[in-house]
This record gives structure tokens, sequence and C-alpha cells, in this order.
């Protein structure tokens, strides 16, 4: 039934063409265009006009030029075709830079996907093993198909990865460790040569996740990174996304990188490169070896995290030393998500409380006149929140 429709819709659409002409035709469509792009409701593509938004780890620089430029080139050239040719280009661009080959490198539409079909996999071996306060989004998505619940392990007094008690915990049951570094919340790395070690050690063992979306915020990025480990053979696997430094958190574009066999394992539980677009592709090969764009992104986050500082030290706060383009701030004896609420009515919006950690407040960098805007706001929200809290 649908068929025949569409068939006469189309014979239809063809005699009508031919009476037309080719130039009628041309017009007809533009003019057709025009309306119906006229008839679309409006779209915010970002925060609303005045709305200070540091409660998502973005970089609000980017996409950088380069990448806009690409992005407007391959829709224009790429939108109606799929876009399996420039996948292998930022492949090879991804393995060429780590010396590796594309069979090591996993593409996803952002890190979140590849990272959920790691962790669906690994659960297939036993839990997931993550210290108590990570970003645990991901290593949840067993869950949704029966899995058990990820196996925490206390964070140190001062909110650091416990290395020493997650490897004492690997035992036959679990399947997976998950590790962020730097670790979202907290915004702190770990030593490079003890994660090394860990990693090393705890391998033999068990599949070891280092997921770095914030690598490239660190100092000294490489000496960070675990991607020699998976060269040099250790059951370790790495993500990596285009999310953050490099500002193309709406283009969703990630990556895993894992042995041959890791990588395979793993893309058996996804849609792979199926869920990759022409936009995304293009900005982030754009994106890549982009060093200007980065070392400007960098500047302005820690700017922003002076800032932040400074006010915190003023308001009689303290916070956590940051690796990141994000602060986690102690409320003392105040209570984070009192503190959100009384932020968002500032039209400032940053993150509430995670999990127990009640008192601990995760604001993002954005642009210096939205950072601004939190640190100006930041004695009436405190007093609003106790306020919250004593009524």
């Amino acid at each position: 039934m649908s068929y025949n429709r569409s068939r006469r819709l189309f014979i239809g659409g063809s005699v009508a063409a031919s009476a037309i002409g080719a130039s009628g035709l041309s017009n007809l469509v533009s003019a057709q265009s025009v309306e119906a792009a006229a008839s679309q409701p409006a779209v915010i593509y970002g925060p609303k006009p005045g709305v200070a938004k540091l409660n998502a780890n973005e970089n609000p620089f980017g996409p950088s030029p380069a990448a806009l430029e690409a992005i407007a080139t391959a829709s224009a050239q790429g939108g109606a075709y799929y876009a399996y040719p420039a996948a292998m280009t930022l492949l090879d661009m991804i393995a060429e830079r780590h010396g590796i080959t594309r069979k090591h490198i996993s593409l996803s539409a952002g890190s979140s996907p590849i990272l959920s079909y790691a962790a669906v996999a690994a659960s297939k071996n036993g839990k997931i093993l993550g210290p108590d306060l990570f970003w645990d989004t991901t290593s949840k998505a067993p869950e949704k198909q029966g899995a058990p619940e990820i196996m925490r392990i206390a964070n140190t007094a001062e909110l650091d990865i416990d290395l020493d008690a997650m490897y004492a915990a690997i035992d036959d049951s679990i399947g997976m460790v998950h590790i962020c570094n730097p670790n979202n919340p907290t915004g702190k790395v770990l030593d490079p040569n003890k994660l090394r070690d860990f990693c090393i050690k705890a391998s033999k063992k068990t599949l070891v996740l280092v997921d770095e979306a914030y690598n490239e915020l660190i100092d000294e990025p490489p000496k960070h990174t675990m991607i020699p480990l998976v060269k040099a053979g250790h059951n370790v696997i790495v993500a990596r996304t285009f999310s953050k430094i490099y500002g193309l958190a709406g283009m969703r574009v990630g990556y895993l990188i894992a042995s041959e066999e890791n990588t395979e394992w793993i893309n058996r539980y996804g849609m792979g490169g199926y869920t990759l677009n022409q936009a995304g592709l293009a900005a982030a090969i754009a994106s890549y070896n982009d060093d200007a764009f980065l070392t400007f992104s960098k500047e302005k986050i820690y700017e922003g995290k002076a800032m932040v500082m400074d006010a915190v030290k003023a308001n009689g706060l303290t916070a956590l030393p940051s690796s990141t383009n994000f602060i986690f701030v102690n409320l003392g004896d105040g209570n984070a998500e009192y503190f959100r609420q009384a932020m968002a009515e500032k039209d400032v919006l940053i993150r509430g409380i995670y999990r127990t950690y009640h008192n601990w407040s995760r604001v993002s960098m954005g642009k210096i006149a939205d950072v601004k805007r939190y640190v100006d706001a930041m004695p009436a929200a405190l007093d609003k929140m106790y306020t919250m809290q004593n009524t």
C-alpha cells in the first residue's frame, strides 16, 4: 500500500517535473526548501542567551575555525553519503600518531558508546571494579541488562584513587577495572609511574580500562597516557574523546585504543562506525593537529580556573587541584544541591551532589564572562544555600 502510494507520488512528480522543465523545477525546489526551512521550529543549539552553562565540562571556544570550515564543506559535499572514507582518514591519523594500526582503534559517536560497549563486553566475564567516585555512567550500562552493580573502592581522604586498594580487590570475579585519569569529578591526575605500574600488574589479572577524556588538558599529556601499554601487549584499553579540549561535544566523535583482539571483541557489542557522521568526522580531522587552537583553549581554561580558585579562597572555601577543565569545590558544611539551585537562580548552571559527597560541587570552565558570572554570584549563592539548609 505504502509502496504503491509512493510510486504514484513519484510518477506524478516526474510528470510535473517534465512539464515544468529543469530550470523551473530548480526554482520550485528552492522555493519549497525555503518554505520548509521557514516552517521549522526555532532551535537553541547551546545555552539560552544570558545563561552561563558550566555543568558539562564542554569547551565553548570550539569548534575551531578550521573545524567550522571543515564541517561546512563536509556537510555540503558529503551530507548525502555515508562517512566511511572520512572515518578511515581519522583512523589513519590516530594510528600514525601512536604508532599503531587501524585495527587497534574503534571509533564511535563520542567515547560514551565505546565505553559502554567495553563495559557490556567485560561484564560477561565478571563485575566491573572502580573507585567510589569516578565517571561511572558507561560502566553502569551492563546493570540495565541484569549485571551486578559496580564494585567500588573508597577514595583516599584526599579523594585520590586508591590504586593499592584497587589492586588488592581484584580477584576472579572482576571482569574489568575502570580508571578515569584525570578523574571526573575530582579533576585529579594520578602519578603516571604509579598508574603505569598498577596497569601492568592489574592487567595480568583482568582487563584494565583507562578513560583519558581529559588527557590533552594535563601538563605534558604524553607523559600520562597509558597507550604505550597497549602497544607493549598488556591487557589495557584506553578511551579518548573530541568532546573536551577539541570543543566538539555536540559533534560526537570518540575512540578506543586496544589490542586487535580486544577491539574486535568489544566491537561485537555495538554498532561501531555506523554511528558516525560526516560533519563530526570532518571537525575531528581538522582539529586533531590544530595545536594553535588547543593552546588557545588551554590558556582560556587555565585563566578561568585561576579565577575560580581565587573566588573559592576569597569565600573561605577550598577546592581540589585540577588537571582538567573543571574544579571540585569543597563547600564545607554546605549542601551542593542547594548551592546548585541557588546558582541556577542566577542563571549559572553547575553540578550538584555526586553520590554521598554532599558538600562537593563541580563547576566547569566556560567563556571568561560566564566564569566571572559564577565568581560574582558565589557570595549570594552561598548565603542562599545556608538559608535553604536552615529552613
